[in-house]
């Protein structure tokens, strides 16, 4: 029992790791590229004055037979410069990225080919750092003019039979003082990896939802989407929660940064109870102060 559970608690990790690449836009050039997000705000902007989220959000997910997507567009009330100077560097992404529950540390060095996070994911409470998956991922600030950036983070291979993680995100400066972003979460599984995730889903995941509404309520969801989609979708919500908390402190004095982002994320997830709470706020900041001091300290 204790194996299988391990198993499990593994697959629901390789889910979630920070993962993953953002690649380049195919867009021939910046200024068409930073256009191009803006059409896309503009098509969005009725829906990001109106939906479920409680903020200007707009969430959407993909599954095909061997990858899952989840994206996020979303205004954000800080200027441009501002988002591009807290976002722009590995070490702040180690932040962003440590902010998730699965996430048990992330540290940035320099590989034969660039900047890389070592990331370690595992289960959503306290565990040694050698039982937690370990998975590199290429950092790229591919793109970042006055007015557009686009940050790539990228790992071939995870574990459980999953590989080509994805987590990208490009943003554009809008007029007042805004900046509108649009996050990507995305990964590859083969046969055994989509199985591993099936089984967990069947098991420890079994109650697990997303925040897409369903046409039939009574698929045993409550009304939203679940299985791998939900998936897709939980784990896009953490990594732009996280996003937001990281500059919401950064207006904070360097040495509350670190409590303020954790209690910012923390009650950002709270207001989505039915998919994201997974512990209470005293378990939750014990915790990541531990790991917080780990990674400070284990190279």
């Amino acid at each position: 029992m204790h194996v299988q559970s391990r198993f499990l608690q593994q697959c629901a990790a390789c889910l979630v790791i920070a993962g993953a690449a953002f690649g380049a836009w195919a867009a021939p050039g910046t200024r068409d590229t930073a256009n191009s997000l803006r059409d896309k705000y503009t098509a969005l902007e009725q829906q990001l004055q109106r939906n479920p989220f409680g903020r200007p959000l707009v969430l959407e997910s993909r599954e095909s037979p061997s990858r899952l997507t989840g994206e996020i567009y979303a205004l954000v009330p800080y200027p441009f410069a501002q988002v591009r100077a807290n976002l722009n560097r590995a070490d702040q992404w180690c932040d962003v990225i440590s902010l998730h529950i699965n996430t048990k540390y992330c540290r940035p060095a320099t590989g034969p080919t660039g900047t890389v996070l070592r990331v370690h994911v595992g289960k959503k409470t306290p565990e040694e750092l050698g039982q937690a998956a370990r998975v590199d991922f290429a950092y790229d600030l591919a793109v970042s003019t006055p007015e557009y950036f686009d940050i790539a983070l990228r790992a071939g291979v995870g574990p459980m039979g999953t590989s080509d993680y994805r987590i990208a995100l490009e943003a554009v400066e809008l007029p007042n003082a805004r900046t509108f972003l649009h996050l990507t979460y995305s990964y590859a599984f083969n046969f055994a990896g989509k199985l591993a995730m099936q089984t967990y889903l069947a098991t420890l995941g079994r109650d697990k939802v997303g925040f897409t509404p369903v046409a039939k309520p009574d698929d045993g969801q409550g009304g939203y989407v679940g299985g791998l989609r939900g998936l897709a979708e939980r784990n896009a919500m953490r990594y732009y929660l996280a996003i937001d908390a990281f500059l919401d402190s950064s207006g904070s004095a360097p040495e509350a940064r670190f409590e303020r982002r954790l209690q910012s994320w923390f009650t950002a997830t709270e207001q989505y109870p039915r998919q994201l709470r997974e512990t209470d706020r005293a378990a939750y900041m014990q915790m990541k102060r531990a790991e917080n001091l780990r990674q400070q300290t284990v190279q």
